[in-house]
């Protein structure tokens, strides 16, 4: 009899287990900007709003105000039994790992950063690749063979960026001038367009008239400085062509949507890197930038595109390269 009752706990306890991880509550915690700064969160927002939609079930979320926030967040959604509860955001790294560690039994994952633990899947990308192809794309549509860059908390991921859209612009047309400037050093350096707008249009008297923006919503003020002045600018992350129709060449698109789709789909602990290989960067083409986009400048950066994935071309990555070293 005790044998009987030992096993049909033992039965009931992992029914219960089943039952839980058929049940657990996907949780996302947005990071500074918000979740609608039609950007980076937003592209997670629209991955998680994917999964609602095709399951018909609800998930957890909370949008970071303030750095403090973090692991007070992991932490509740963790102790409401979320899994996997997926951070976005390099600066969510200590509190995700912190968290993992006291809930071995959850699933976690992190966008842009690597945390090392063995319920933790990581996801970062080339955006390197990404960035080469439209500063390659800049180069191709300036006039002047000035360039810019705008690009939001001064941190190795965004340099990142601007160096592989430097290598772009200078490999079409290796006489080309990049200016660069940086938002700020703290979270607030994503969510301010006046100073983004400062810096494009400082960026234009010099004599840029292409400007990509890396900023979160610090970019949106990049793009009305672009159209108020008559010149091109790139979008970041979301394909963000439509927000300034006619000036906006191109986003430099990060699969930050699918990564989160896929991560609740079929968590995976460890590294998940990608790349133009994989489709987790790309150039954004619609109705929306089809005018500014010839052609020609079409068949050629598909040409790098291709070059990028089959190894011909290398563009070094600031975070593991030392390029780009400013």
């Amino acid at each position: 009899m005790k044998f009987k009752s030992t096993a049909c706990l033992a039965f009931l306890a992992l029914g219960l287990i089943a039952s839980f991880q058929a049940t657990a509550q996907p949780a996302v915690i947005f990071d500074m900007g918000g979740k609608f700064d039609k950007s980076f969160n937003e592209a997670a927002y629209n991955g998680m709003e994917r999964w609602k939609k095709e399951s018909g079930k609800p998930y957890l979320e909370f949008e970071i105000a303030n750095e403090s926030q973090r692991e007070q967040a992991a932490r509740r959604m963790a102790e409401r039994g979320a899994s996997p509860i997926i951070g976005i955001g390099f600066g969510q790294a200590s509190s995700i790992e912190k968290i993992a560690k006291e809930f071995p039994k959850l699933k976690f994952a992190i966008v842009d950063m690597v945390v090392d633990q063995p319920n933790v899947q990581s996801v970062v990308f080339k955006e390197h690749e990404g960035s080469f192809l439209v500063g390659a794309m800049a180069a191709m549509a300036s006039k002047t063979g000035k360039v810019s860059f705008v690009g939001g908390m001064d941190i190795p991921l965004i340099r990142k960026f601007q160096c592989g859209y430097e290598q772009g612009a200078k490999f079409v047309n290796p006489k080309a001038e990049v200016f660069s400037n940086m938002t700020g050093t703290t979270g607030a350096a994503w969510n301010d367009p006046a100073r983004g707008g400062e810096l494009a249009k400082a960026q234009f008297a010099k004599g840029s008239d292409v400007v990509f923006a890396a900023a979160g919503g610090t970019g949106t003020g990049v793009y009305q400085a672009a159209k108020d002045s008559g010149k091109l600018a790139i979008g970041v992350d979301s394909n963000q062509n439509h927000l300034q129709i006619g000036t906006m060449l191109t986003s430099m698109i990060k699969r930050v949507d699918v990564a989160v789709y896929n991560v609740i789909m079929a968590h995976k602990p460890g590294l998940s890197v990608l790349g133009l290989k994989e489709g987790g960067v790309d150039y954004a083409l619609d109705a929306n930038n089809a005018k500014l986009v010839s052609a020609d400048m079409k068949k050629k950066v598909d040409a790098l595109k291709a070059d990028i994935i089959s190894g011909k071309i290398k563009v070094a990555d600031y975070m593991a390269d030392n390029a780009c070293k400013y």
